[in-house]
C-alpha cells in the first residue's frame, strides 16, 4: 500500500509541474505536441487541435512536449519562435505550480489540524530562555531578523545553526522584548534555548488557514534552501542524499504508523509528505542547473539582458553535460537509497 500511495502522491506533483508547463504554453499560444498522464507506453489517446492528449501505462507524473529542444524550429506556434519571456514563463511555470500545489495541501491540512504559532508553554529549568526571563506565553517574532511564524521554524533553526548565539524577538502583552542568548548542550549533546513547545494547536478559520499555508509552503522552501547550503557546504554529506526508493519508504513507514487512526488521518499525513515534496521539487527545478528549467531560465534571462539568443548548439551542448551529471546523481542517490534498506 506504500508503494501505491507514493506513486500516487510524487506521479501527481510531477502531473501538475507538467501542467504548469502546458497551460502557460497554451496561454502564449505555443504549440504543444503531447501532453500526458503516466508514462511509458499509451494506454489510450485522442487528438484535439495540434495537440495530442494521452493516458499512459506507468501512473507515475506526466509530460508536456513543445519542442523546446528543436532550437531550428521557429515555424509559427513553436516554442522558439515565442518573445523570450513567453519562454520565460512557460519554463518558469512547472515550479510554480508545484508551490501552488503545496500551499492547497497545507491549507487542506491546516483547516483540519490547525497551526502552531511559535507561542511557547514554558521554559526549561537552568536553560538560556529562563535565564533570559521568558516565560509560558511568550511568542517568538524574530531570530537572527529571520521572521518567525511557526513553532517549526524555532526547533529547525537551531538543527541549522547548532550552537550560535541569537538575538531573539519576542512579545507579551502587545510588547516587544530583544534579548541575545547563546543555546546551551543538554545531557544528549543538542544545542537548546530551553523554550518548550506550544500546549495545542491553533483552530484555523479559512482566513488563518490561508495565511499559516503560505506560512507552511514558505517554510518548507526556506528549509530545502538551507539543506542544499548545508551540502555545498558539506555540513550534510552526500550519502545523507535521498532519491524515489527513499521517499517510497517513508511514505510506506508513515502509512503503517497512522493506518490504525483511520483513513482521515493518513490522508492528512500523505498531504504533509506531498507539501515537502512538491516544495522541494519546485526549488530544485528551479536550481542553476543544466537540463533544469532553472538551467534554462539562466539562458533565457542571458538572452533577456543581451537581447539576442545564445548561440542553440552551444546550449544544447551545456544542457548535454547537464542531463549527464543529473543521470549520475540520480544513480548515486538511488544506490544510496537501496544501500539504506539493508
Amino acid at each position: 500500500m506504500g508503494i501505491i500511495l507514493a506513486v500516487l502522491v510524487f506521479g501527481l506533483i510531477i502531473f501538475v509541474h507538467e501542467l504548469g508547463h502546458f497551460l502557460l504554453a497554451k496561454a502564449n499560444g505555443i504549440r504543444v505536441d503531447e501532453f500526458s498522464l503516466g508514462m511509458g507506453p499509451r494506454l489510450l489517446s485522442f487528438v484535439k487541435g495540434e495537440t495530442r492528449y494521452s493516458l499512459k501505462l506507468f501512473p507515475i507524473g506526466g509530460s508536456c512536449m513543445m519542442g523546446e529542444d528543436d532550437v531550428d524550429d521557429m515555424s509559427e506556434g513553436s516554442f522558439n519562435s515565442k518573445s523570450v519571456w513567453a519562454r520565460i514563463a512557460v519554463v518558469a511555470a512547472g515550479a510554480i505550480f508545484n508551490f501552488i500545489l503545496a500551499l492547497i495541501f497545507a491549507v487542506i491540512v491546516i483547516g483540519f489540524t490547525g497551526y502552531d504559532k511559535p507561542v511557547i508553554s514554558g521554559t526549561v529549568e537552568g536553560f538560556p530562555a529562563e535565564e533570559a526571563g521568558m516565560q509560558a506565553g511568550d511568542q517568538i517574532v524574530k531570530m537572527n531578523n529571520k521572521k518567525i511564524n511557526l513553532w517549526r521554524e524555532v526547533t529547525y533553526y537551531n538543527m541549522f545553526h547548532p550552537g550560535e548565539t541569537v538575538d531573539l524577538v519576542y512579545e507579551r502583552d502587545g510588547e516587544k522584548y530583544e534579548i541575545t542568548i547563546t543555546p546551551k548542550l543538554d545531557e544528549d549533546g543538542n544545542y537548546l534555548l530551553g523554550v518548550t513547545s506550544p500546549a495545542q494547536y491553533e483552530k484555523a478559520n479559512v482566513f488563518t488557514a490561508l495565511q499559516y499555508g503560505v506560512y507552511e509552503v514558505k517554510f518548507w522552501i526556506s528549509t530545502t534552501i538551507e539543506s542544499l547550503k548545508m551540502l555545498v557546504t558539506g555540513a550534510v554529506g552526500a550519502d545523507q542524499l535521498s532519491g524515489p526508493v527513499g521517499i517510497v519508504d517513508v511514505v510506506d513507514e508513515t502509512y503503517q504508523e497512522t493506518k490504525e487512526y483511520g483513513p482521515l488521518v493518513v490522508m492528512l499525513n500523505m498531504l504533509n509528505i506531498g507539501i515537502l515534496l512538491s516544495a522541494n521539487l519546485g526549488v530544485m527545478n528551479l536550481l542553476p542547473i543544466p537540463a533544469l528549467d532553472g538551467g534554462r531560465l539562466v539562458f533565457l534571462f542571458v538572452e533577456a539582458i543581451r537581447g539576442k539568443r545564445i548561440p542553440p548548439e552551444k546550449e544544447g551542448v551545456v544542457h548535454g553535460i547537464g542531463m549527464l551529471l543529473l543521470l549520475a546523481l540520480m544513480v548515486f542517490v538511488l544506490f544510496n537509497d537501496i544501500m539504506r534498506l539493508f
